[in-house]
């Protein structure tokens, strides 16, 4: 289906697979996708799937530091592409529409996205 990958920041390495269920990132420990952050707020970001549209979107919930998708603070819900990174606080998190079975798998691919990356920036 869908999954989020800790790409820098305390947790870096963890993944989250999302399913079809909105999916609430925040610091606090009832939210589904817990970082441990001081600049992420208890409730900071949302993610919803739309069957409709079948894609996956991204919407800041007021906090206090802000949500960034690929670098641009976000205000309203923005759909979310292969390889997206969701900047909250001092954690970065890739999206990915791929399923993982386990961390390894979900860094690997990580870092084969990453290299690619920065292949296309230093260009």
């Amino acid at each position: 289906m869908a999954s989020l990958i800790v790409a820098s920041g305390k947790d870096k390495g963890k993944f989250y697979p999302l399913g079809h269920r909105t999916s609430v990132v925040g610091r606090d420990e009832g939210v589904l996708i817990q970082i441990i952050d001081q600049h992420v707020s208890r409730k900071h970001v949302q993610l919803q799937y739309n069957k409709d549209t079948d894609l996956f979107y991204a919407a800041d919930m007021k906090s206090r530091h802000g949500t960034f998708v690929n670098g641009n603070r976000i205000y309203d819900q923005v759909p979310l592409s292969e390889g997206d990174s969701i900047d909250i606080g001092g954690t970065t998190l890739m999206f990915t529409r791929k399923d993982f079975e386990d961390a390894e798998g979900a860094l690997a691919h990580y870092r084969q996205c990453g290299q690619r990356v920065k292949g296309t920036l230093m260009e």
